[in-house]
């Protein structure tokens, strides 16, 4: 038995049909433009494989961001053929697809740059900073003034220190201090030749008295009886001697066994040597005398400074910078006999 419909229900099923009919076409053609718009780009994109055309594609995809909302505006307001219409929607399609696909090489491309560019620094001031060292114009060579400083540090440790203490420990006071006057009386001798190469004449006749006093009367220098008769101790070397004259005291320098020192003294140490009572008597003696009693003047040296390691010692945040600073302030102190001038750093102060 057939269903009989109503004219009215007739004429609207007719109406339905006619837009399925209508829309169906336009559906089918913009599912195709997807995907004939798909198949393209990925041709293009296969072709397209330098960097130069995928910039290239990039730089176009604006205007077709441009022209996409027009185009789509068009076909959404206007009625067209249904051929006009899908050739519209392929056009966005594939205008659309371009676009992606070019967001897609760029965003490959920023990526494979940051890749590359990760193999040195992005910025031109991205490399990592250089620290350079600078020393003070007094002790340009400090590296190796340490170095040496720390050798005679180890040596004093395992050899003068314990020798000093040994010496301190068996010598009695009384016996330590005439080992003391003898060989400050012998220093008097080279002390006279240096205040008169430093036209000092009242400081080299009282250096002389205080010999020929401390020889004949204070038993050979036994006894210190020239301190006690008012005549001053003056202490003078060829180092002060040169420094009287105008030569500059130089880098500081550090010496193996003898200490700290600058270029100036170390040179005029070889003619403290060359006037050493001690040194030119060992060659009239027996070739064993010297170095004993010139050992014994250094311990008896090592000894006299037992009290003040201590002090150093807690002081001196940096022991070696300590040294330095006091042989120097302690030197320019005696060149100008205790009444140096202002340096130009300490006017500017």
């Amino acid at each position: 038995m057939a269903t009989v419909y109503p004219p009215t229900i007739i004429n609207l099923i007719t109406l339905n049909m006619n837009r399925s009919l209508f829309k169906f076409p336009t559906l089918l053609m913009l599912l195709l433009g997807f995907f004939l718009g798909g198949c393209a780009t990925t041709n293009k994109n296969t072709k397209e494989s330098t960097p130069a055309n995928t910039s290239t594609t990039t730089n176009t995809s604006p205007s077709a961001d441009t022209n996409t909302p027009d185009t789509s505006t068009s076909a959404n307001t206007t009625p067209h053929p249904p051929d006009d219409t899908s050739a519209s929607a392929a056009t966005n399609v594939s205008a659309t697809s371009t676009n992606a696909s070019a967001a897609n090489s760029g965003t490959t491309n920023n990526r494979q740059d940051s890749q590359g560019s990760s193999k040195g620094p992005v910025f031109k001031n991205g490399a990592p900073a250089t620290y350079s060292i600078t020393y003070s114009k007094e002790d340009p060579w400090e590296p190796v003034n340490r170095s040496i400083f720390t050798f005679n540090e180890r040596v004093d440790d395992y050899l003068l220190r314990p020798v000093a203490r040994g010496y301190k420990w068996i010598m009695p006071d009384p016996l330590q201090l005439a080992v003391a006057n003898v060989f400050s009386n012998l220093n008097d001798i080279p002390v006279t030749v240096n205040n008169l190469l430093q036209l000092k004449f009242s400081n080299a006749l009282t250096s002389s008295m205080r010999f020929v006093v401390n020889s004949t009367f204070g038993l050979a220098g036994l006894i210190d009886l020239a301190s006690d008769m008012g005549l001053e101790k003056h202490d003078e070397d060829f180092g002060q001697t040169l420094g009287h004259h105008g030569i500059a005291s130089g880098p500081y320098v550090v010496l193996p066994f003898l200490g700290p020192s600058s270029a100036r003294d170390a040179g005029g140490r070889v003619l403290d040597i060359a006037t050493d009572p001690v040194f030119v008597g060992s060659f009239f003696v027996a070739p064993f005398i010297g170095p004993i009693v010139g050992s014994s003047r250094a311990t008896d040296a090592r000894a006299g400074l037992l009290k003040s390691e201590k002090t150093l010692d807690e002081a001196a945040l940096d022991k070696y910078q300590f040294v330095r600073d006091a042989y120097l302030q302690r030197r320019r102190s005696l060149v100008y006999d205790g009444n140096p001038p202002k340096r130009k750093d300490d006017e500017d102060d």
